[in-house]
């Protein structure tokens, strides 16, 4: 019956989200990593003086990389 099924434990890490956990999820690892690409790109700007360039670049590859992260980890469920 329906009482005599046990619960799965969560935060096991083949979890995946369901429904707004999912958005949720792929927001903040693309806004994530446009803000960590993106000052560590500043840094560099600040380093070197070249005038945005490298924040303009970090922002592109964090945007990337947070794309990489949503299909990896939300993609099609094996």
């Amino acid at each position: 019956m329906a009482g005599d099924q046990t619960p799965r434990p969560a935060g096991e890490p083949d979890d995946i989200p369901s429904g707004a956990g999912q958005g949720w999820t792929a927001l903040s690892y693309l806004i994530g990593g446009m803000l960590v690409w993106g000052f560590i790109g500043w840094l560099v700007d600040q380093w070197l003086d070249t005038g945005g360039v490298a924040t303009g670049i970090g922002v592109v590859l964090g945007m990337a990389g947070g794309i990489i992260l949503v299909v990896r980890r939300l993609g099609t469920p094996t």
